[in-house]
């Protein structure tokens, strides 16, 4: 890979490397790109990150780039289109709590991104030594989950609500020895 010090997993692959590097722990706005993060996330859920990552161009085309005005739009031909997808995760309840989750997008009384990020932490944290000391689920993911549920959102868990919070800047979770830990 290269001579900086990552997270352990952030070296695994040269995948690995190109998301730790530039992606994981940045901060994100806008509502397209949280709810594909969302979308990405709860795909995630039982299977490896990297096998979300390196389909996640074959899942922008086949959510129609996470515009979730266009994807609360899907029909159930759109679904069974999805299952037959070799390109995704062919998961039927996820790929329809993709679409619920669009259209609780359009229900919201304020934008995705500024509802997610208000259960960011703030205040000082004190940064992971090693990955054993990063959590899976925070008070916060906790309270994140519970209100993505309560607004209709499904396959939003508090550990993929934290998952969510780290990949999208929310926390930083780089550990002290990383070269992104600064």
């Amino acid at each position: 890979m290269s001579d900086r010090v990552r997270c352990a997993w952030g070296d695994s692959t040269p995948d690995y490397a190109e998301y730790h590097d530039t992606e994981w722990g940045v901060p994100l706005r806008g509502q397209n790109e949280m709810f594909e993060r969302v979308s990405l996330e709860a795909f995630q859920s039982g299977l490896s990150w990297i096998t979300i990552l390196r389909k996640r161009e074959s899942f922008r085309a086949a959510f129609l780039g996470f515009i979730p005005e266009k994807v609360a739009e899907f029909s159930p031909d759109d679904v069974e289109r999805l299952m037959a997808d070799a390109g995704i995760v062919r998961n039927r309840a996820k790929i329809e709590a993709t679409v619920r989750n669009a259209r609780a997008i359009g229900d919201l009384d304020r934008p995705l991104d500024e509802l997610l990020w208000s259960f960011a932490p703030t205040g000082p944290r004190v940064r992971p030594a090693t990955m054993a000391d990063v959590p899976a689920v925070t008070p916060e993911s906790k309270a994140m989950a519970k209100e993505l549920k309560r607004r209709g959102f499904a396959f939003v868990g508090p550990t993929t609500c934290y998952a969510l919070m780290q990949a999208t800047g929310m926390v930083d979770d780089h550990i002290a020895s990383c070269w992104r830990a600064c």
